[in-house]
Parts: C-alpha cells; sequence; structure tokens
C-alpha cells in the first residue's frame, strides 16, 4: 500500500502531471528500477491470494521467482533466521526510489516531487499508527544542516545578551565616576561591528552562508572580551594626574603589541586552514571568513574601542557621573540630596590629585582587591602547591584517556539539528541496516585473462570474504552445470558468456556489468567489468568499513589484478579520514613556526618556551575532554580546536611574557606581579565567555552543542592554566631570577622626576630621567 501511494504521486509542472513513472530510472526493458524487495512483496502476496505457504525467502540473498539471485541485506532489517538463512521474521525493511536528474527542469521537477514524497510518507504514518516511517531524500541532509541555523536564533540572542550584562557589571565599579558601564557594552559594538563588516564582504564576494559560521561570532567574542578588558586594565594602571591623551598613549603602550601579536597568530592560524593546503571547501570558507572578522576586530579595537576609552576618560576627567553623564556634586552639595540620589551619585573620586606615596583609587576595584589581598598569596603558598600539582596530574590522566578513546566524527547526524529527518532515519539505519557494509563497486578497468585458472583465482582470492553479487562467480558456476571443466579456450569461455549466459533470462541483469568488444581480428574481447562486493560488519561499522577500504586500496596498488573500489559514501568518509585533521595539523605547524621566528625578536626565547607547552597542554586536555563528553574529531570541532590555539595565546601570553621578563626579585613575587597585572582582565574575560556561551547547551542541534562543548573547554582549561597551573609551576621552574639579584646591589641607580604643573592645575610627570 505505501508503495503504491509513494508511485501515485504525480507533481503538476508546466501544464503537465509528473508521476514516478516519468521520473524513474528505466532498466532495459523499459520498466522502472525498484529495490528487489518490492519484487518479494509482491511475490508474498500473490501466494497468499492463492493461499500458498511456501515461499522461502533468504537473508542476505535471496532468489526471485524467474530464478535470478538478488541480494536484500540493505532491504532488509532487524532480521530473525531460522534453518541458517531463511527468513522468518524482520523488524524493519527499507526501500529507495531513485529518480533521473538530466536537465534542470527535470531537477526542479524531482526536488518537487521528494517534497511531494516526504508529505506522503507523513499522511500515511497518521492512517498507519502501526508503523514507523522515516522518509529521507536526497535534499534532507542540507535542509536539516541548515535548520541549526533557525532552531538556534533565540538561544544565540539570549548568549549575547547574557555576555551584554555581565561585561557591563565587569566593568562597573561602586565608584559612579571611575566606573564605565558603556564601555562593556561598546565593546560588544565594537564585535558586532566587525561580524557584520565581515559577514558584508563575504557576501559581496559572492560567499554563501552555512551553520558552521555560527560559530565565527564567538570566535570574534574570545578575542574581542581579552583585548577589551585588557585595555580597560592598563587604563586602571594609568596615573590619574595626567592628561588623558598621555593616560592613552601609555594604554596602546602597554596593550597594542600583544593583541597586534596575537591578532597576527589569529591569521596565521586560520590562513593556513584557508590556504590550498586544505582540502574541506567548508573549513576553507570559515577560516576565510574568520580572518577577515578578526582582523577588522583589531582595527575596530584598536580605533573605536579606543576611542570610547579616550571618551569616558574625559568624563572621568570632568568628574561626570560614569552612566548618566552627569557633573557629580561636590561632597559637601551631595549631604543635602536624599538617600537615593547619593548611593547613586556615590564616588570616592578627588578633585587633587593623590600623594605619591598613596595608592591607586582603583585597587578599590573588587576582583583586583581580591587577588592582591588574597588569592596571588594562597595560590603560590608551599602547602597548595602539592595539591596544584596533583590536580593538574589527574587533569593529564583523564586527558589521556580520553586522547587514546578518540574517534572522526563519521556520522551525518553529528551536523544536522537534533529533531530532524536526517537524525531519525541515521539512527533507525545505524539500528537496523548496519550489518552490511554498503555496496562496494569492484573495477576491474584493463582486459585479462578471465578463462586462466591462475587469474580466477587471483580474484576470488581477493573478493574472498564478502557477500558477492558477480557476474564472473555466477558464470563459473553456469559453466560448472554445464559440465564443462576448467581450463576452457579463451573463445569458448567468451562466445559462451555472449551468446548463452547474458541471453539467459535469469543473468541478463549482468549484461550492464560487462563490456565486450570485438576486436580487428574478430575476436571478442572484456575490455572492462564490475562486481559488487559487501562486507559483514559488527558493531564499530565506520572504522570497520574504513579499514576495509584501506585495506582494498593498498591491494589495488600492488596486485596483479588492476582495479578500483567506489561507493559515493565513500566520498564522505574520505574527506574526514583524509582531512579532518589536516587542517588542525597545518595550524599547529604554523603556530609553532610563528613562536619559532617570534622567539628571535623577544629579550628571552623562555617565552615562546612557555607558551608552545602551555597550548600543548590545554590543546591535549581539550581533545581527551571532549571526547570523554561524546565529541568525536569532526569538521566543527577541528575547527574549535584551531581557535584554541589562539585563545590560549590570547590569555596566557600576557601573563607568561610579565613573568619572564621581570628581574630583581623572586619567582614568586614576580608570579603575584603577572597575576595582579592580568588576572582581572582573563578573569573578566573568561567569565564573560563561558558563561555567555551556557545558553548553547539548550539548542536542539548536535553542531550548536560540539560547538558549544568544545568552546567552553577551552576556556575552562585556559582558566585553569592561567590562574592555578602556570602561577604554580612558574614558581620553581626555569627563567630563575638568582643572577638578577646578584647584579641588583652593582647597578644602583636614582630616578630624578620633574614635574610640571598644566594650566587647569592638573599634575603631570613630564620627565623621567636617569642619572
Amino acid at each position: 500500500m505505501l508503495h503504491s501511494s509513494v508511485t501515485r504521486i504525480q507533481v503538476p509542472m508546466l501544464g503537465f502531471n509528473y508521476s514516478f513513472a516519468h521520473m524513474c530510472i528505466l532498466k532495459d526493458n523499459k520498466m522502472c528500477a525498484v529495490d528487489d524487495i518490492v519484487y518479494v512483496l509482491e511475490e508474498l502476496r500473490a501466494a497468499w491470494a492463492m493461499n500458498y505457504t511456501g515461499i522461502i525467502i533468504n537473508y542476505p540473498n535471496t532468489y526471485l521467482k524467474d530464478g535470478q539471485e538478488v541480494f536484500i541485506g540493505h532491504q532488509l532489517g532487524g532480521v530473525t533466521l531460522q534453518n541458517k538463512n531463511r527468513v522468518k521474521s524482520a523488524r524493519a525493511m527499507q526501500i529507495t526510489y531513485y529518480l533521473q536528474t538530466r536537465n534542470s527542469l527535470n531537477d526542479l521537477v524531482a526536488e518537487k516531487w521528494e517534497s511531494t514524497f516526504c508529505e506522503t510518507i507523513e499522511n500515511f504514518q497518521k492512517s498507519h499508527k502501526e508503523l514507523k516511517l522515516y522518509p529521507f531524500t536526497s535534499s534532507s541532509l542540507k535542509e536539516d544542516f541548515q535548520k541549526s541555523s533557525q532552531v538556534s536564533e533565540w538561544y544565540l540572542v539570549t548568549s549575547l545578551l547574557v555576555v551584554w550584562v555581565l561585561a557591563m557589571l565587569c566593568c562597573s565599579m561602586q565608584d559612579c565616576v571611575r566606573s564605565k558601564p558603556w564601555l562593556g557594552l561598546l565593546g560588544l559594538v565594537t564585535m558586532a561591528l566587525a561580524t557584520l563588516t565581515s559577514a558584508g564582504i563575504i557576501n559581496l564576494m559572492g560567499g554563501k552562508y552555512n551553520s558552521t559560521f555560527l560559530g565565527i561570532p564567538f570566535i570574534i567574542l574570545g578575542h574581542g572580551l581579552y583585548g577589551m578588558f585588557e585595555m580597560l586594565s592598563s587604563w586602571r594602571e594609568t596615573m590619574e594626574d595626567q592628561h588623558v591623551k598621555e593616560r592613552i598613549a601609555n594604554v596602546y603602550a602597554d596593550t597594542m603589541l600583544p593583541i597586534t601579536l596575537t591578532t597576527a597568530m589569529y591569521m596565521v592560524t586560520f590562513g593556513i586552514g584557508a590556504s590550498p593546503f586544505t582540502n574541506i571547501e567548508a573549513v576553507k570558507e570559515f577560516c576565510v571568513n574568520t580572518c577577515i572578522s578578526v582582523l577588522f576586530n583589531y582595527l575596530y579595537l584598536m580605533a573605536f574601542y579606543g576611542s570610547n576609552l579616550v571618551f569616558t576618560g574625559y568624563l572621568e576627567n570632568n568628574y561626570q557621573h560614569s552612566l548618566f553623564c552627569r557633573k557629580v556634586p561636590k561632597p559637601d552639595d551631595l549631604q543635602a540630596k536624599p538617600a537615593w540620589y547619593r548611593f547613586i551619585m556615590m564616588s570616592k573620586f578627588s578633585e587633587e590629585a593623590a600623594g605619591p606615596s598613596d595608592t591607586s583609587p582603583y585597587e578599590n576595584q573588587f576582583l583586583l582587591w581580591f587577588l592582591k589581598q588574597y588569592y596571588c598569596d594562597w595560590i603560590t603558598n608551599t602547602y597548595v602547591k602539592p595539591f596544584v600539582v596533583l590536580f593538574y596530574l589527574v587533569y593529564i590522566s583523564f586527558a589521556l584517556m580520553g586522547y587514546l578513546q578518540i574517534s572522526e566524527g563519521l556520522d551525518l547526524s553529528n551536523v544536522v539539528a537534533t529533531e530532524s529527518r536526517t537524525v531519525s532515519y541515521s539512527t533507525m539505519q545505524q539500528r537496523y541496516f548496519s550489518s552490511y557494509s554498503p555496496v562496494i563497486g569492484f573495477y576491474i578497468y584493463e582486459p585479462i585473462e578471465y578463462w586462466n585458472v591462475s587469474v580466477q583465482e587471483d580474484l576470488l582470492e581477493i573478493t574472498g570474504g564478502f557477500v558477492r553479487i558477480s557476474w564472473f562467480e555466477t558464470y563459473l558456476n553456469y559453466l560448472k552445470k554445464l559440465n564443462v571443466t576448467t581450463p576452457v579456450s579463451r573463445n569458448y569461455f567468451l562466445e559462451t558468456l555472449r551468446n548463452s549466459f547474458l541471453k539467459t533470462p535469469q543473468y541478463s541483469q549482468f549484461s550492464d556489468d560487462i563490456i565486450l568488444v570485438r576486436k580487428a581480428n574478430n575476436e571478442l574481447e572484456v575490455v572492462a567489468s564490475r562486481m559488487y562486493l559487501v562486507a559483514k560488519t559488527a558493531e564499530n561499522t565506520r572504522e570497520e568499513i574504513y579499514d576495509l577500504l584501506e585495506t582494498l586500496r593498498k591491494l589495488s596498488l600492488t596486485y596483479k589484478v588492476k582495479f578500483m573500489i567506489f561507493n559515493p559514501s565513500f566520498i564522505y568518509m574520505d574527506r574526514y579520514a583524509s582531512s579532518v585533521g589536516a587542517p588542525l595539523q597545518n595550524s599547529c605547524i604554523s603556530a609553532l613556526f610563528v613562536l619559532f621566528f617570534s622567539s628571535l625578536l623577544v629579550v628571552n626565547s623562555l617565552l615562546n618556551v612557555w607558551l608552545t607547552l602551555t597550548v600543548a597542554s590545554v590543546e591535549f586536555g581539550v581533545i581527551g575532554f571532549m571526547t570523554l563528553w561524546d565529541v568525536e574529531l569532526d569538521c566543527i570541532s577541528v575547527l574549535c580546536l584551531i581557535y584554541g590555539i589562539n585563545y590560549t595565546i590570547d590569555n596566557c601570553a600576557p601573563f607568561v611574557s610579565t613573568f619572564v621578563q621581570g628581574k630583581d626579585l623572586t619567582r614568586t613575587k614576580w608570579v603575584k606581579n603577572a597575576l595582579e597585572l592580568h588576572g582581572v582582565a582573563i578573569l573578566q574575560s573568561n567569565f564573560c565567555y563561558m558563561v555567555g556561551i551556557i545558553p548553547l547547551s539548550s539548542v536542539p542541534s548536535n553542531l550548536i552543542c560540539t560547538l558549544f562543548r568544545c568552546l567552553f573547554l577551552i576556556a575552562l582549561f585556559t582558566f585553569l592554566h592561567c590562574f592555578a597551573i602556570l602561577p604554580v609551576i612558574l614558581t620553581f621552574v626555569p627563567p630563575s631570577k638568582k643572577q638578577a639579584e646578584r647584579k641588583s646591589p652593582d647597578n644602583h641607580n636614582e630616578i630624578e622626576c620633574m614635574e610640571m604643573v598644566d594650566l587647569d592645575g592638573t599634575r603631570v610627570v613630564d620627565h623621567i630621567t636617569s642619572v
């Protein structure tokens, strides 16, 4: 009934109703090519109508009424057998309909027919509750892949709102003058402008959007958040009695070089991913778009966000409220105001500059105060260090355990929305039809001596162990039935093949598998032929098929008989088997090259050594733990791993640089100094980033869930390395500070400060000279 409903589908186009009979692939007898299981069902129905119960269905090969042997291993699933290979029952059935695609009109009709096909299956399901139907068409994967964008819209908006709120809170202080909440919002505007600019450029270049691009805003978010908070942190380190121009000059002097270098690292790593070295088109497009976005994010950060920082600096100098831009009353005038007004306008800002011995007012900022007063002393405590080292060993152990179990993501459901036809169909396919591999086309593309006994043995040896649908083996059995003993002459072998075997109705289907030509001397020759092989598989179907594919390919290069193998599904398998690791490998090589090259430019090459070790530790942990979190190595996770290299360098480079270049103090003291200088920016950016991507975990899409898990692990492990692992390990490993300590008494320096007073009464330190 279902088959009849499908074949009766009609698609109106240009005044004509197209049915399956108009669209189907035709056989030699001008009949539609349908699955063999349909003929089996028709034979069963005819037998039941005649009250005949003697029909036998074998599995996986069975015989039709005309004696033709057919393979139904991919058409019956969940089979229960009796008497070795006789089918007793089956829980699933798969029927495939093949359509022609000869021209553009045919393509349009076929596309509309597929849409009507799905509607027909759904309507049939409603009226037949006893069946569970799972339709799947050639366009289902594309539609379900793009569906991830549709189902994730509100989650992405929620994520951005969360980051916006957290960024404004992280930029705020209790002091209404020094607080800068608008910078949190303007920082996100900076990143949004960069993303929109890159999207516009890609559209103008003719690029097409796909769901993998959903990861680009979060890459820009991770890069931009740290740059934003690092610039704000550097602003808080400047002296308040300096002019705004000098303060912003100090900010750029502190932050522009590291941000420029990390941006260059992004450009190199993703640039390699966009190069001809990468042979996955989706990865190339993603990397190109990411490079453009990162470049514009850097330009907007240096120009647009820096200008906003200058603007808030003038608000601070003019003693204006950071949120309402209103002049804050003097303390005496503020006492007369209501309590709510005093709370809003509360400020410890003094119009007179603090004395040289006073601490910076920005040290009242909660996170900086917490780091200086508590965390720096706690993490460098002698009794805490052993527990941190033990924690790191546990981290490496679990990462190694996951790394040894890593698998390549060959499942189509990993890149589509969760509730989709692709996932439902793939689940049933894996459950009921994974006992046999896809049909492997075995093509012999040169003339060989098929009548030669040694050649026959070679062919049977290669195809041994497979379920075979082979004209060659069937023909050898045919000769045995004729009581023909081997060896036979060439002429007899080929003449019998052409004039007797291929003209027998039950073997006529093999005529398309053999190319027979008559040469100039009137002799027949088999120019090329094909056979079909199916392998019996177990639970790990994909891995077994991949191993089988590699084995057959090696044989095709070394064996005496020249052949090649093919199945359309191998395209998908090969794409991942040979190419998934290539972008990550190329990016790692490029990152190592940049780090090595930059070691010639930095003061201490140990900086690059520690950065390399930190990146390796974070990436190893992410790969291991994402495997334990049921994430396979597919296109999305590889792109996230490339991003993880850059994210780790983004956050760790300033911290390690401050420690390595420090002199005249102990290692522990320089670890504390590095945490005090960069810890607030690292903490704020990682906190905003990790909390901001949490809404992505609820998106009903495997692609977005993979994206969330990888990005969350990258941010978490980078945070742990910056705040726990590196601060402990750097206290007892090189570089040593002892030599600098011994030299420091010999190099006695005196500092003379010349102080100038501006016209508006602001004190400005104009010159610092060594005497």
